[in-house]
This record gives C-alpha cells, structure tokens and sequence, in this order.
C-alpha cells in the first residue's frame, strides 16, 4: 500500500469513516441519485446515498458523475442512462468487451487477419489501460494481443509502403505479423532538492522479424503508445468550442514558457479542432478506426483490411464486418459512462496537495473546470445526447498541445501536432488507475512508473511545474501527490 493510501487510511480510520478496504485499495461506498430532464437541461440535482447534496468540487462531470472507486470505476453507465438507454450501453458494453474471432459470422467474427488486439477491452480493460506486454513480456505479446500501439515512421516523415504507419504485431492464423517489438530501458537516479533521490527509466526499443523489408533501426522512428482511459470521452465530444478557442488564447505565461495551442484535423472531410488522442489529432472518440486497425474489422468508412495490397495479406475484400449501427452502440456505450467524483475533497490534506497543485503552476494547463455546449452532441450513426450539454466538468485538461521537451519527443507529427507537442492529459479518474488496472504505468508510452515519475518527466512548457515540484519539501510532494490520486 503505498505513503498516500496509509496516510487516507490512517485519518479515515481515526475519524471513524466507514470505508471498506482491499489489498491496495479503497473503496468508498457512496451512491448517486440523478434527477434529470430530458432535454438536457440544468434541472438536476445529485444527492448522495445519505441524502445530502453532492459538492461542487466532487462532481467531476455534472450529472454524469458517479460515485465509484471500484474497479469499474470506468466502466459504470451515467445515472441517466435508464431504460431503453440502459440497454443500448449494455449492447455497446458486450461489443466492446467480446472477443473477435476470425470467423465470418456477423456477430463476433472479422479479426484480422492483421491486428492488435481481439476486443477493446483486450486493451481498455473496464475501459481503462491494460497492463501492455510492454513491461510484462518486454515487447510484443505471445497471447494474441500486446495492448499497445506500435507507431513507425521514416525520418524524413513519411511511411513505410509495406507497413503504413501502426505495426500491426498479431496476426491470425495463416498470416505473418508485420513484425515484433522489443523494449530495454536504462535506468537514471535524479535528486529532490531535499535530497530524496528518485530514478527514471529511459525506453529503447527495436523491432525484428520484419515481414518484408528489413528496415534498418537508423532509418526509422518508434514510438510507442499504451492505451488511454476512457473517462469523460461523452464530455470531451460535448466540449465547447468557443471555449476551447478562448483557452488557447489565453494560454500564454511566458514567465512560466507556456503557450497552449490547439491541433486541428480533417476528418470526414470536415476540418475540426482536434480533441481526442494523445495529439488532439482526432475529432470523434476513432470507433471505426478502431474496429479497423486495432482490430482489422472492416467497416463503412474503412472498407478495407489493413494489410490490404501487402504481400502477406491475400485475403482480398471480406466485405463489411460490422455495422455502422452496431459500431455506434459502441460510440454510445464511451459517451455515457460515468466520470467518478472527486473523493476526500475536505480532507485537510488533500486541501493542502490542491494548494501545492496551484503553487506548482500545474493548473496553468490542467486546468481544472471547462463547460460542455448548449447543443446535444451526436454520435455517428445520427442519435443525439442532451443529457451530456450545458455541463460544468473538471477534467484538469485544457485539451491543448503543448510543448513537454526533447526527452518525450517522438518524431511523429499528427495534425498540427509536432513530436515534441502533446496534448494536457485529463487527470479525472487518474487516480484509480491502479485500482481499475492494477498499475500505475503514465505518460503515453508508460514510462513513468508511478505519478513523481510522469511529474519528472515534463520539459519544454512543464519544466516549470517539474522544477517547482522537484523543490518542494518531501511533506509538500506527498500531499499533491495524495490531492491527484483522489482525483
């Protein structure tokens, strides 16, 4: 149990809190009655399970905030989301989570014969962040899946013909993997000014068994990205534009080197600010692209099998293997989960850690509060959301790119996005992270071990905060750390 949990522990137990408790987890046993309106609008009130009203601070997503810290934290459905609603997330759910075969039938077959994973939940475990193979197998995984992606790219920018730009490393039967991924790191010892010592890792990583053409390690960029959680996606895809515009705006500190900007993109033939993936270099929550390359599923706007006109792929056209329908039960499914509620908002020090955020200049980019639009967000076979408008959300993120330094740059641009730029991650729901996944693996390849790591790592714009926080008193780092995992 880590420093930050027998702290919790210890002070709940001296208050006499009734809180139950796992082996390295707390789980609070809370509830949420949510009294809506139809049309979306403000009329709500959220109570807890004794009556009394939610605070500000604790709802994280207006009246899609549960009170969860179990491990389907991520994985519980929006108060609102009743009767006929109800049913659809379940059949989004089972889609998600059902494993892939490589059958033809039209309800589980399609896998392949190139992909990464045989389900999103192979990789989005209770829509978290599976543990990748990464760490537990060094590379590529042996059991049908990796539960990373594997991002190749020439140095001059372009991508390589018998590739294109993801390394599809499982394949079914009968067909060849384009090729598989091994990891190594060497490792590093740092000083607080304190004097506590603190050590990060340094990823390298190579890939062999090239299907076709051997690429040469010096000819090449890797980069590496484990799975995102999905909490907030139905809040992120209801953001407020105008608002977004006014925030990179005003993201301009240069006594602290930051200036926020936001990536736009062109999909569907629209070009949009970009909000969704580790580069803000999607516009939608990438339900098709997803059944596509991760899962080599054909759909409407991806007809085609990813290995299509490879060599090792001669399988021809399989036709459409799953629906626009069915896919958007599964862009239903994302919008209408729950975000869970802040926990310990008036515990003394949780206050502190949330000062010591602020002192850190942390905020200047996980901002705390943004707002959803008036209007409904539509999803993409057409069925519109107005529970997810006129929303006051805090998802620490302004949702725009930023500048983090030479040592997280990856050499991939997507968008307007340079390697060196990525976009603020939402820090809602981070601290049950291990609860739900049973790991504390952060930044987008998991180099960072635990949240001290993923704070050391920022440069560029966030050497600031880095710096602020390395000078800290051990007692002064302890309690921001404890305000982040309550998030």
């Amino acid at each position: 149990m880590t420093i930050v949990r027998r702290m919790i522990t210890r002070t709940l137990e001296q208050r006499k809190c009734k809180v139950y408790f796992k082996p390295c987890v707390f789980v609070l046993l809370f509830g949420l009655v949510c009294f809506s309106c139809e049309d979306g609008s403000d009329d709500v009130q959220i109570l807890k399970p004794d009556g009394t009203p939610a605070s500000y601070k604790e709802l994280s997503a207006g009246r899609s905030t549960i009170f969860s810290s179990s491990s389907r934290a991520y994985d519980t459905e929006s108060s609102w989301v009743t009767g006929d609603l109800a049913t659809r997330f379940t059949d989004g759910d089972m889609l998600y989570d059902d494993p892939r075969e490589s059958s033809s039938d039209p309800s589980t077959g399609g896998l392949g014969p190139l992909y990464v994973g045989y389900s999103c939940g192979s990789c989005h475990n209770n829509a978290g962040r599976t543990l990748p193979t990464l760490f537990s197998e060094g590379g590529s995984g042996k059991s049908g899946f990796s539960s990373m992606l594997i991002y190749i790219v020439r140095k001059d920018g372009g991508y390589f013909r018998q590739y294109g730009r993801v390394l599809q490393d499982q394949s079914i039967v009968g067909t060849v993997p384009e090729g598989k991924l091994k990891a190594t790191y060497t490792e590093e010892t740092f000083t607080f000014a304190d004097g506590e010592t603190y050590s990060l890792q340094t990823p390298h990583y190579s890939i062999s068994e090239w299907y076709a053409d051997s690429i040469r390690p010096e000819d090449l960029y890797i980069s590496v990205r484990i799975p995102l959680r999905h909490v907030g996606m139905g809040q992120m895809m209801a953001l407020s534009e105008n608002e977004l515009l006014k925030v990179a705006a005003q993201s301009n500190y240069p006594e602290y080197g930051i200036s926020g900007r936001l990536n736009y993109v062109t999909e569907k033939g629209v070009r949009k600010i970009g909000v969704s993936g580790n580069k803000a270099n999607h516009t939608d929550l990438t339900v098709e692209l997803g059944f596509s390359s991760d899962l080599g599923v054909t759909n409407d706007r991806y007809p085609e099998e990813v290995g299509e006109g490879q060599m090792q792929s001669p399988h021809g056209l399989n036709g459409i293997q799953i629906t626009t329908k069915e896919m958007e039960e599964v862009d239903f499914y994302l919008h209408t989960l729950g975000v869970p509620a802040r926990r310990f908002v008036n515990y003394a020090e949780v206050k502190k850690g949330e000062e010591n955020f602020y002192k850190a200049k942390c905020d200047l980019c996980h901002l705390p509060t943004l707002h959803t639009r008036s209007d409904a967000p539509t999803l993409l076979n057409g069925t519109r959301l107005p529970w997810l408008a006129n929303q006051v959300i805090h998802p620490y993120s302004d949702y725009l790119l930023h500048d983090m330094g030479s040592a997280l740059d990856d050499h991939l641009s997507a968008g307007l996005a340079y390697g060196c730029e990525w976009r603020t991650t939402p820090l809602w729901g981070i601290g049950l992270q291990e609860v739900v996944n049973g790991h504390t693996r952060f930044l987008h390849d998991g180099r960072a071990r635990n949240l001290t790591e993923a704070i050391m790592w920022h440069g560029g714009e966030g050497a600031v905060s880095r710096e602020l926080f390395r000078r800290m008193s051990k007692d002064d780092r302890r309690a921001l750390l404890l305000f982040l995992e309550t998030l």
